[in-house]
Order: C-alpha cells, then structure tokens, then sequence
C-alpha cells in the first residue's frame, strides 16, 4: 500500500499524534474511536481536506494534567500503568502518546476513518507512552508531605507553558480545551476522549485533559463525589496559572458527569475569592471561556447557590447539556433524593422565578438533548460522544462561540430551555458557511505536505 506506515500521525498542524497500529490484545485501558460528529460532510462541510501540516510542531501527543498520585512500581494493578486511582495532592502534567486502530492507514484512510458515517469496524484508543514533565509549584500545599515539597521548581511549567504557547502561536483559533472526566474511571480515559474531541476540533488551539483521582470502581461513587470536590483546589490553581503563563484568549472547561462537581465547584471558589471584583475584572484575570456541562450530576439546588454566590460572573458563557433519557442521573436523584443539573424538566414544571432567570440570563443556557440522534445510546449518559447531533453541537459551540439560536436550535412551547428541532444539522451547516465564508476560513486550516508520511516523535 502506497505510503501505508506502522505509525500514522491521524493529527496535526501542530503537534497531537494519534498513532495508527495495533493494540494489545489484554491488559491496557482502551474505549473505541466516538462516531463522527454529524455535521461534518464530504461535499460541504470536511473537517479536513488535506494532509495537515506537521513540520516544526512544537509537541506530538496529549497534554494532560492530573493530580492523582503516581503509580507505585512494586504494585500489581492491570490498568493503573501511569497514574493511580488515589489522590496526589499537587498537579502534575506532560504529554502523552495515543495509538488509534489495528490495523496499517495512510493519511487518507485515516481521515475517512474518523469520517465516516455508522461505522461497523471498532477502532480502539490506548494510551501507550506518558512523559511527565514535572510538577506545578504552585500546587504544593498544606497536604503534600515534607519530602515531596523538593518537587517544587518553576522549570517545568514553563516548559509545559512553552509547548502552549508555541502551539497556540501556530493556530488559527488561539484558545485552549480542558476536558474533565466524570467517576468510575482511570487516568487514561480523559486523555483518550480528549484525543477525540481535539481531532474532532481540527486540532485548532490546545486541548488538555485534566485527569482528577476518580477510581474505577461503582463503590467508590460517593467518595469519587468528596474526591471531586478536594480536587476543586488543584484545578483553581491549575487554571490560575494557565491565565498567567499563557497566551490564550480564552480558556474553555468540558465537564461530564461528576466531573462537572469538580468544575462548578472550582468556578464557586473563584466567585468567593473575588466576591468584591466586577465580572469584567474577573473574566479579564482568568480568562474563561464557554464553560460547558454535560450530564451534570450535581444537585440543582446546590448549583443555585453557586450562581446566587456570583459562579456566572466567572465565565463567558456556561452552557448546561439536559436529558430525560439518561439513566445514570435517575440512580443518582434515587440515591441522593434530589434532582441532578444534567435530568430534563420541563418549562412547567419549574419555579417561576427559575423560568425568569433563564429568560433573562444571557449568561447561562439551557439545551435538551432528548431529541437528539443517539442521546439515548446505551444508558443515555455519556451522549456527548455517542450521539453525532449532541457532540456536534458542543463542538461547534467551542470552536466558534456561537449561541444556541444560531447554532439552529429553538425554543418550543414559550419555553427558555432550547431543544433540537428534526433539521437541526441543515441548520447548523447553513449557520457554519456563513460563518467560514464571512472569515474565509473553517476548520480545515491546514497546509499540504504532500505524500510526506511521518513516524513518531518523543519531546
């Protein structure tokens, strides 16, 4: 096969390199490659149209940033292979290696791969490599014991910094992604789905996976809850010193499941440590961008008063993903006995006063996903990747800021939260073409290498 490699960069203008070949049979973590975001087409809309520019990229693989602890190398735990399922007490970050599929691609192959529609054949994801450049100093605090506080060095974050700002320098869009799982799973698994909603954003600005002690275990539910929270100060501070070392406009947060505790929980500490600054002087420090929420397991009554304590005035815009097919959320309201952020209701059923502040809040909005294509694959909980409509929807809300009307969805029924209407992709597509022919530009901003093929780079 011409040009066919043992390792295919499935990536970049600038850097991400999802290796092409094949994985274990046992033993590594692995989920299988998302189905493409609907709104992509070949004939109109490609997400890319050539080989993507790979010289003088300034990293090759994911970033990630975890303070979970490191592995023990006297442990015996099967997937447990970089990080552990317990907590760490300081951030720590580096770049990691993904391989995608088991079988030879050239760079076209690979792309219609990632392309195509209803996909038959499962394309495995796995993390195989992770280079740790160090640890965050500022995140040293009280917890850490005396003898890890010599890890403290400004040296690696400013190589960390480094590779951002040389990345965003080579980028059209100029902001950075942090993707922040939910319970129940290991270090490698936000790495991975961050892989795919980076591909899945062109690979435009810098996309970073923020991997919290979660432990994969269903018995750990609750204390992954208490987990998330403690985690609150790692990511303040993690995020306090993305604003202050890089060049990024804008910082935007993806929050799953109980993830998006440890988001909304971060956002709320901020609004207290300025609960006397303008939102202006709070956005203008930190720089976040769309803060979105997907299947948000989180009492609605406690996210509340986060916004009555000020959470909004700390990003952009906050957008919060509802459904009523989602299984997991139901278990959860049973266990609690509240209802969760992410679990739909409808507009008759809420308190006046919260159908008011919807209405007159351009700050938050609200999207039902329940008629979205594939929102209620499996158990209806994770459908920012399986469904093709709802991933498109966060996607393009990330990579242009539009608003949900804009985006084509609606409002029925007088109601302030938006839902998806039958032509919601025809609409989406109409709005993008707008958008790229007033910008002459799109997502597909990549320069031709030719038939140059690539292997893999170790930084």
């Amino acid at each position: 096969m011409a040009h066919a490699l043992r390792a295919v960069e499935f990536l970049i203008p600038t850097g991400l390199m999802l290796v092409l070949f094949g994985c274990a049979a046992t033993g590594p973590y692995t989920i299988n490659l998302m189905p493409a975001p609907e709104v992509y087409d070949e004939e109109s809309l490609p997400l890319f149209s050539e080989t993507p520019d790979t010289a003088g990229g300034s990293y090759y693989g994911m970033l990630y940033a975890t303070d979970r602890a490191p592995v023990d190398p006297e442990a015996e735990r099967s997937q447990e292979r970089f990080y552990a399922n317990k907590r760490g007490h300081m951030v720590r970050f580096g770049i990691a290696g993904i391989q995608l599929g088991e079988d030879e691609f050239t760079w076209e192959e690979a792309r219609q791969i990632s392309l195509a529609k209803n996909r038959t054949d499962k394309y495995p994801l796995q993390v195989v490599s992770v280079d740790e450049l160090g640890v965050l100093d500022t995140s040293l605090g009280a917890l850490v014991a005396p003898d890890l506080s010599a890890l403290g060095s400004r040296e690696p974050e400013k190589r960390f910094a480094a590779l951002i700002n040389e990345k965003l320098v080579r980028s059209a869009k100029k902001d950075i992604f942090i993707y922040i799982h939910g319970y129940l799973v290991v270090f490698d698994n936000p790495v991975l789905v961050a892989s795919e909603l980076w591909h899945f954003l062109g690979y435009e600005g810098v996309f970073i996976a923020y991997s919290w002690p979660s432990t994969p275990s269903r018995w750990a539910y609750l204390g992954d809850g208490e987990t998330a929270i403690t985690t609150a100060h790692s990511l303040r501070v993690f995020l306090e010193y993305l604003a202050e070392e890089t060049d990024a406009e804008r910082i935007h947060i993806i929050g799953y499941s109980q993830g998006t505790r440890l988001v909304t929980q971060t956002l709320y500490n901020i609004a207290l440590m300025n609960h006397d600054k303008s939102r202006e002087a709070v956005q203008d420090q930190l720089r976040i961008g769309q803060v979105v929420l997907v299947a948000s397991d989180i009492d609605r009554e406690m996210m509340g008063t986060f916004i009555a304590d000020g959470l909004l005035k700390v990003p952009q815009h906050l957008t919060v993903y509802v459904s009523e097919r989602d299984k997991a959320l139901r278990l959860s309201t049973s266990l609690f006995g509240r209802p969760r952020l992410g679990q739909m209701v409808a507009s008759g059923e809420m308190a006046p006063t919260t159908v008011d502040f919807l209405w007159e809040t351009p700050e938050i909005s609200v999207i039902n996903v329940t008629a979205a294509e594939g929102s209620g694959t499996g158990n209806g909980h994770a459908y920012f990747r399986s469904s093709p409509w709802a991933s498109s929807d966060i996607l393009m809300t990330l990579r242009y800021g539009l608003r949900p009307g804009d985006r084509g969805l609606v409002r029925p029924d007088n109601s302030p939260i938006w839902s998806f209407p039958d032509d919601y992709i025809d609409r989406l597509r109409r709005k993008l073409r707008e958008e790229w022919g007033k910008k002459d530009t799109g997502i597909h901003t990549f320069r031709s290498q030719g038939s140059q093929t690539h292997g893999s780079f170790t930084p």
